[in-house]
């Protein structure tokens, strides 16, 4: 399987499993799982792979962004979902001192303003590390990284989940905990 095929299965993946499932008539239980079988048969109509590709486009997605459960039978999306009343039983835990978010010039003014906000997600997605952020940032252009004050965040009763793949999350972050001085 080349590049060009796994990206294609990738993001076919992330369509159905974070947006859109009823694209091929596919229904997520209550926590983002969906059996890997009835997938391939209905994914197969759009987009073709066998357990084996499946296996080693979950394996590796550089965002690891797709995880099965322990017998391989189900696979789910980490985080990322914009589809409601998806419950990935993330456990609140206290997160570094600081996070990262990547993000670009347009959206600032409204940063300012109002802080982070998880407009059609399910949460603000923050990252541990700068090379993460400049990624995530760089997406739309010449990416700014804001840092966030998350211990500061947390200390005042903020939740903060951190998902299988290593991405923070959380509600939403105020202006107040955002460090404007690297833009």
């Amino acid at each position: 399987m080349n590049e060009k095929e796994i990206k294609i299965i990738s993001k076919f993946l992330s369509l159905i499993l974070r947006h859109n499932p009823e694209k091929i008539n596919l229904t997520l239980d209550e926590n983002g799982w969906v059996d890997v079988e009835e997938l391939i048969k209905k994914a197969n109509k759009k987009v073709r792979f066998s357990m084996e590709e499946l296996e080693h486009v979950v394996a590796t997605n550089n965002k690891k962004r797709f995880s099965f459960n322990d017998d391989k039978t189900k696979i789910r999306a980490n985080q990322g979902h914009s589809l409601k009343n998806i419950n990935l039983e993330f456990e609140n835990t206290s997160p570094p001192d600081f996070l990262y978010h990547g993000t670009v010039a347009k959206f600032m003014d409204a940063i300012r303003e109002t802080g982070l906000q998880k407009m059609s997600r399910q949460h603000v997605h923050l990252s541990k590390d700068l090379e993460t952020s400049i990624k995530v940032g760089s997406r739309r252009g010449k990416p700014i990284i804001l840092s966030v004050r998350a211990g500061d965040m947390y200390k005042k009763g903020y939740e903060f989940y951190c998902s299988a793949n290593g991405v923070w999350l959380t509600d939403a972050v105020p202006s107040e905990f955002i460090d404007f001085k690297n833009e």
